[in-house]
């Protein structure tokens, strides 16, 4: 299996990055994009916390139905969110219905909307300065990272739910913390 693959444009991609048009679309535009905000930020905080144990293509593809179940995943909105908010949730067929993760992303909403600096801000202070370069291959991208494990304990500090070093570093990947396109990717890199 190579690390890279060319899709139909003559464009080398992640080896994940062309495997289907939902990921074409999503490694081309948004992966690894600098994401500031602390509504976008708890989105994706959110779906990454849904995906524990699915792949990303099952959440990517519900993804609109999760931005219409939870109001386009504002804070103060979720936030406010009673049991039978839960209830509706967890009868949408649209999204992934798990009461634990339900309820961990109703209980972060709170958390979220009680941090004095924002998510944004805070999610932010455990990007690694400096940067790195980028992964030669797949094997060089890790799944944790000194600064993913920090970030995770912080969060669980905070009181969040559902965010371990794991998906802390799915988050960063994903948010552009880390630039972990591989070299070779014609996604150019960029800076946060």
């Amino acid at each position: 299996m190579t690390d890279l693959v060319v899709g139909d444009d003559g464009r080398a991609r992640c080896f994940w990055g062309a495997s289907t048009p939902d990921y074409l679309v999503y490694h081309d535009t948004e992966w690894g994009k600098p994401l500031r905000g602390d509504d976008a930020l708890f989105e994706r905080l959110t779906l990454e916390a849904f995906q524990s144990g699915l792949s990303w293509i099952t959440i990517l593809r519900k993804r609109q139905a999760f931005r219409a179940a939870f109001d386009d995943f504002s804070i103060a909105k979720v936030a406010a969110y009673s049991e039978a908010d839960a209830a509706r949730l967890m009868a949408d067929a649209g999204i992934v219905r798990n009461r634990m993760k339900v309820d961990a992303a109703l209980h972060n909403a709170k958390v979220a909307a009680d941090l004095p600096d924002g998510l944004s801000a805070l999610l932010w202070s455990f990007a690694p300065s400096g940067g790195r370069p980028r992964p030669a291959t797949r094997a060089d991208v890790p799944a944790i990272t000194p600064e993913s494990a920090a970030l995770a304990k912080s969060l669980k500090k905070q009181g969040f739910k559902f965010v371990g070093p794991t998906t802390a570093y799915a988050l960063m990947q994903a948010t552009g913390m880390v630039d972990d396109h591989l070299i070779g990717c014609w996604v150019p890199p960029v800076t946060a």
